[in-house]
């Protein structure tokens, strides 16, 4: 079967202009599974409210993590996309979910090196189901290859929090930090609001103040953020032989009022060195690739409030990015079809 291969990220604005950063975050923002609610509250709320005060505080933070080469999510994507296809006779390329490059853009690349293509699998660069990252992703991706009439079938590769290589993937990015002198390990995932966990389950059986369990029901677990993200940690947390109370989970990138999953990791930041916790690493096993959320927000942002309070070491782990472990598991998950829906 002649095949193609479509790593999908998030996205980044083209560039760090002020009207390139509100043209994305338009579009992110106006997701329906990011912000959800109706549209035309979204719409007041996002181009009124949002994207006026944010666009030019984001576009600084973009500017500081810029590189020479242009986005480090794209860059960083671009050496993946090299790296998977190093060795494989399928073709391989890249997607955003927000700007450039499209879905559609990616199946049209793939379709001019591969003109007779029968296939095409989409990975989302998601470990976990979240309705504002796999899904909207998924989604996405469904949706081009409906509006494009494409004669090739689509395929798409499930969420593979708990899959062997990426723990394994996973567990060894981290495995060097650990002959370091530190106190505590914190995995800080991205957060999403509580009632996209909660309003899944109408039976009520998510415990959102427990740090430890969520969720006991397989068919809530499928589609359970907080779950699959604490399922992560103790995997890799077994793997690596952490100690209980050396390591603890939180959430970051918090939007908004409402209530997020919690504990909050910049809260976490500023109470840990009071708890004798003055050494820290920290991992984002929600990205794979290392991004603004990672690289300014815990590198910059995190680092400084952890010293402020009382810290002394604070060392941000980069993501998988193109960590041979990692691009061995995509291979994996490449050749074994099973592992993708239609």
């Amino acid at each position: 079967m002649k095949r193609g291969i479509v790593l999908m990220n998030l996205g980044s604005p083209d560039s760090t202009s002020v009207s390139d950063v509100r043209r994305y975050l338009n579009e992110f923002l106006m997701d329906k599974r990011v912000i959800d609610m109706p549209w035309l509250s979204r719409l007041l709320l996002v181009r009124g409210i949002i994207v006026p005060f944010r666009a030019p505080k984001s576009a600084a933070a973009y500017r500081s993590i810029w590189t020479d080469e242009g986005s480090p999510l794209i860059v960083l994507t671009r050496q993946l996309e090299a790296a998977v296809q190093e060795g494989m006779h399928d073709p391989v390329t890249i997607a955003m979910r927000y700007g450039n490059p499209s879905p559609r853009q990616a199946y049209e690349e793939l379709l001019r090196r591969e003109p007779s293509l029968e296939e095409v699998l989409v990975i989302p660069l998601y470990p976990h189901f979240a309705m504002s990252s796999y899904e909207t992703a998924a989604e996405y991706a469904k949706e081009q290859y409906a509006e494009g009439g494409y004669g090739f079938r689509l395929r798409v590769l499930r969420p593979y929090y708990n899959d062997p290589a990426y723990i394994d993937a996973l567990a060894a990015s981290i495995r060097p930090y650990l002959n370091s002198d530190h106190d505590h390990i914190l995995f800080s995932y991205h957060g999403v609001p509580e009632r996209h966990i909660t309003q899944n389950d109408p039976a009520g059986t998510h415990h959102l103040l427990s740090p430890d369990t969520c969720c006991q029901s397989p068919g809530i677990q499928a589609t359970c953020y907080r779950y699959q993200c604490l399922h992560t940690t103790k995997q890799v947390a077994e793997e690596l032989q952490l100690a209980p109370g050396r390591f603890s989970i939180s959430f970051q990138s918090r939007l908004g009022r409402e209530e997020w999953l919690k504990p909050y990791t910049a809260v976490r930041l500023a109470q840990m060195p009071a708890e004798g916790i003055k050494k820290l690493l920290v991992v984002c096993p929600a990205f794979v690739s290392d991004c603004l959320e990672t690289l300014e927000e815990i590198a910059v942002e995190g680092r400084e409030i952890f010293l402020h309070a009382g810290g002394e070491a604070f060392t941000a782990i980069p993501c998988l990015n193109t960590h041979p472990k990692w691009v061995e598991a995509l291979r994996s998950y490449i050749s074994e079809p099973q592992t993708a829906e239609a």
